[in-house]
């Protein structure tokens, strides 16, 4: 691990202090670092310090998922990394590719990464929502919220109006096969396309199952 990533996790270990849910903890931050390294192999130009320090801050402010006020949560974070950073003696002419990374890799926030970095980090946290990690995730953050695996009557909304608050499965539709279709680099396309087949795998072991 670089030397800035091993600082961020610590700090990061030491704000959170155990105070986290099951889908953003510290082994969520060593994934998303994880995914960025492996796609910046493939995306040139990329600062490796910024993107460390982005990955393990990204979640620095972590609101629930139907908080009136998530939509923030990512600009939160940024705001907070670069404090944090600024007292821990990171490069103060990075600082703003930081805050821009952290931005914009949340969905909900609607903002478009401009620089490699941010769309590096992006597509990590993206991977996170996909695959067998990401249907951990999703029916963790459900029961968290109080609802439902499915609908019990029609699973796949064929005769209803799609409630991913109501409904787990509904969430593929609604949120999850659209992010594997919108990955910002190549690797994470290809990444998210393999991890976008096997949750349709998933549903269709699960339909089975349930008759």
């Amino acid at each position: 691990m670089s030397l800035w990533a091993g600082r961020a996790r610590a700090r990061m270990a030491a704000l959170w202090d155990g105070a986290t849910d099951g889908a953003h903890d510290l082994g969520h931050l060593d994934r998303v670092w994880k995914s960025c390294r492996l796609i910046a192999l493939d995306e040139p130009g990329a600062d490796a310090d910024v993107l460390a320090v982005a990955a393990y801050f990204h979640d620095a402010v972590n609101l629930p998922k139907d908080s009136p006020d998530r939509a923030q949560a990512s600009r939160k974070s940024a705001d907070l990394a670069v404090r944090e950073l600024t007292a821990m003696g990171f490069d103060e002419g990075r600082l703003a590719a930081v805050h821009h990374a952290i931005a914009a890799h949340s969905f909900s926030a609607g903002i478009t990464p401009e620089t490699v970095e941010a769309r590096i980090l992006q597509d990590a946290d993206r991977l996170e929502a996909l695959g067998a990690i990401g249907l951990a995730r999703m029916f963790l953050i459900a029961g968290q919220m109080g609802g439902g695996l499915f609908h019990a009557a029609d699973p796949l909304a064929m005769e209803r109006a799609l409630d991913d608050r109501r409904y787990a499965l509904d969430h593929l539709e609604v949120k999850l096969f659209p992010v594997a279709a919108a990955m910002q680099t190549e690797t994470g396309r290809r990444m998210a396309a393999e991890r976008a087949e096997w949750m349709e795998s998933f549903r269709t072991r699960l339909l089975h199952e349930i008759g």
